[in-house]
């Protein structure tokens, strides 16, 4: 059975949540290799909504194991917390079924101090993070001044890394931003209690994953944000932390390259983006706001509003190249009922010139006026619908345009926010996704 790297292919929020669930039913590993609780995986099952932050999207199929990979940063104080709340709503989260790497590094409440007030200090050049101090963990740890999982394990060297990352930070928060310092013995003891509460969850993942595969077992890797926000690949630096695409399953579990043997690519059927950066297909006027309430668009870890715009293929094919993509799942179909046309970005004009393709010499896509096509949009309410031949003729053509236009076929397309409310398009996904 493979092991498959499910990746988004725009800005983030794309519905990977969801399709991890669903795709989750027959593996026996879900494995998160980067990110922190910046992310926000939404899962509707029955009636309920869960919203997962750190956790991956399959804790809530009891059978599968969830793995937080060493390139996941680990704030252990929500952990603790997105722990306790799932399992005040009845789902068991056990050493069976929720692992997580020794090597991870962890986000402690000076992170966030610092994402704070850094933002607030750069004004006009602020990128829009949420505060929940995920780029100055990643910046510890590629300054090799970073505390892991398994520090706070270890009281001693616990206390000898923690003394040495206050005596920096403390220095910063208060000659560069004025703010409060903080004590070490409080932290401490509160670092002391949150890793005695991990323990049972601790292990070498990257052994644990390499295993499962030896051993013939199904792998998925989750990714926590789209590839359009990738460190090296993204909108820099309207970017995340870490590297979102396939590239970053190798460092952040531990698990060889070679072995990943499926890709498959989420976006949603138009394109969003919470906080600073380019959005060249931005609607900001009436269509926009509708855009935005008719698929609810709030950011599921912050709560603000996500910018909607057009499905940019530019952008979506600059991705699915870069990760590789077999084959596409499409979410949010079902948002478009009630646009005439509908519109797709087809390519970028600036400066008389035109851009086909995602250009490398303009990361942050400044300047850049989207080429719009136009196709024919539908009124009907696609939630009911079980199979493609049940989707406007117009619908179909839609998916048919897209799935031609990125050359990538189209497995799988969702028609609401339910486990349920998902086509499997049969021939459209190599065999072995199928096993």
């Amino acid at each position: 059975m493979p092991a498959t790297s499910v990746v988004g292919i725009q800005w983030g929020d794309e519905g990977k949540g969801k399709v991890i669930d669903v795709l989750a039913s027959g593996a026996d590993f879900v494995a998160r290799y980067q990110g922190g609780n910046n992310a926000g995986h939404t899962v509707v099952v029955g009636a309920e909504t869960f919203v997962l932050h750190l956790l991956p999207s399959g804790i809530l199929r009891p059978e599968t194991v969830n793995v937080l990979g060493n390139g996941v940063v680990v704030d252990p104080e929500h952990l603790v917390r997105e722990i306790a709340a799932l399992e005040g709503r009845g789902v068991a989260v056990r050493e069976r079924n929720l692992r997580i790497s020794a090597r991870a590094h962890v986000i402690l409440p000076y992170h966030r101090a610092v994402d704070t007030q850094a933002e607030r200090w750069k004004g006009e050049g602020r990128i829009g993070t949420t505060g929940r101090g995920i780029g100055p963990a990643y910046a510890d740890k590629a300054a090799r001044t970073g505390i892991v999982v398994a520090d706070l394990l270890d009281r001693d060297r616990l206390g000898r890394r923690l003394r040495a990352a206050l005596a920096e930070k403390n220095a910063v928060l208060d000659a560069v931003y004025d703010a409060q310092p903080f004590g070490f013995e409080e932290m401490f003891e509160q670092a002391v209690s949150w890793g005695e509460k991990i323990r049972p969850f601790v292990c070498d993942a990257g052994a644990l994953l390499r295993r499962a595969w030896r051993e013939g077992k199904r792998i998925l890797f989750e990714g926590a944000q789209g590839t359009m926000l990738d460190l090296d690949a993204g909108t820099y630096p309207y970017v995340t932390s870490s590297s979102t695409g396939t590239w970053g399953i190798a460092g952040g579990t531990g698990f060889p390259p070679r072995w990943v043997d499926e890709v498959v690519g989420i976006a949603k059927a138009y394109c969003t983006r919470v906080g600073e950066g380019p959005l060249p297909t931005e609607l900001t006027g009436a269509d926009g706001d509708r855009l935005r309430e008719q698929g609810r668009e709030y950011g599921a870890t912050t709560g603000r509003p996500r910018r909607c715009g057009w499905f940019d293929l530019p952008a979506a094919r600059y991705a699915a190249e870069l990760n590789g993509v077999d084959w596409l799942a499409l979410t949010n179909l079902d948002v478009l009922r009630g646009f005439d046309p509908v519109r797709v970005a087809v390519a970028y004009e600036h400066g008389g010139r035109r851009f086909e393709s995602f250009p490398a010499d303009r990361v942050d896509l400044s300047g850049l006026r989207p080429v719009f096509r136009d196709l024919p949009g539908w009124t009907e309410d696609l939630s009911a619908c079980t199979r493609m031949d049940e989707i406007p003729e117009t619908a179909r053509a839609y998916v048919a345009f897209l799935e031609e236009a990125l050359g990538v076929p189209v497995g799988f397309v969702s028609v609401g926010p339910g486990r349920g409310q998902g086509i499997r398009r049969e021939g459209r996904t190599p065999e072995r996704a199928r096993t």
